[in-house]
């Protein structure tokens, strides 16, 4: 694929398709056509907003899904214009927007902006303790496009960021109460996040190791079965841990058994040089997500009675 190439039509997905082509690329700049993205954003915000006891809280979820979607999109924008050197080298990104050349890096900051205003709508909606703990990512994003340049690991850094929601749900019901159960739920969303995202790396580890830039997916070599497994089994661990805090009740564990379930197929069913394989694996993370809410909805609100 060269640079010059724009994504065919028949390769979108949804009201992107639809569009004109001048906001087409906009709309792809911020990933519009690929809503896992956000929902993996937002999952950890609803976890922590439930698992604290905020199952009443549904305008705070709905808020928190808001600014997932606004800032899932104002991070793919950054990293465009960041990695756009990078992008042209691999086959899978070269057609991406500013890469391509479609959307100039000027724009593109004019639509970074405009996203992170729609974030700043959603961050004056929360208590005052969870904007502090929501800024306190800020380094940890701008940060993120350059770990791939620098590090084998660069998902490990992103565990840190896409899953900051966690800190952030919980705070905004509980305050800095009950740290501990946040501590291990987040360290648990990591693992999680460096699992699924190991998964996804996968699909371009040839295009990374020509261009020189890292990935867990590389690093882990003939392990990466093998990684993702103990990653997510360490999240289970952490999950388990935290849900015990909440509601020390051996019952209560129960409701982690379908996510863990669904974890442990991930990881078994996982061909790392298929990269159908690893996309699909990858993306019904989405319902694993779903099934770690209702776990959450589940402990919180017994653990409220």
């Amino acid at each position: 694929m060269t640079s010059a190439q724009i994504v065919p039509d028949s390769e979108l997905r949804g009201l992107v398709a639809h569009l004109p082509p001048g906001l087409r690329d906009f709309a792809l700049l911020a990933r519009f056509d690929r809503p896992i993205g956000w929902w993996l954003l937002f999952w950890p915000c609803a976890w922590g907003v439930l698992l604290a006891g905020g199952a009443a809280r549904w305008p705070i979820v709905l808020w928190l899904l808001l600014g997932s979607i606004a800032m899932r999109a104002a991070g793919c924008v950054y990293n465009d214009i960041v990695d756009a050197d990078l992008d042209r080298q691999v086959a899978r990104t070269a057609a991406r927007p500013v890469a391509s050349g479609r959307v100039s890096t000027k724009a593109a900051w004019v639509w970074l902006l405009a996203l992170c205003g729609v974030g700043l709508v959603v961050l004056l909606q929360l208590r005052w303790q969870a904007q502090a703990v929501a800024l306190g990512s800020l380094a940890l994003v701008a940060a993120y496009p350059f770990m791939k340049r620098i590090t084998g690991w660069p998902q490990a850094w992103l565990g840190l960021v896409f899953t900051w929601g966690a800190p952030v749900g919980w705070v905004e019901v509980a305050g800095f109460d009950r740290l501990g159960g946040l501590g291990l739920l987040y360290a648990g969303c990591w693992a999680w996040c460096m699992g699924y995202d190991t998964i996804y790396a996968c699909q371009d580890r040839e295009d990374d190791a020509l261009v020189g830039v890292g990935s867990s997916a590389l690093s882990l070599g003939r392990h990466v079965k093998a990684g993702v497994g103990a990653l997510y089994a360490m999240a289970v661990a952490c999950w388990c841990g935290a849900v015990w805090l909440v509601r020390p009740d051996p019952v209560a564990l129960l409701a982690l058994l379908p996510v863990a379930a669904h974890l442990a197929w991930q990881a078994g069913t996982l061909r790392p040089d298929d990269g159908d394989s690893a996309l699909a694996r990858f993306r019904s993370n989405r319902f694993a997500g779903l099934l770690m809410a209702a776990a959450c909805l589940v402990v919180g609100a017994a653990g409220q009675v």
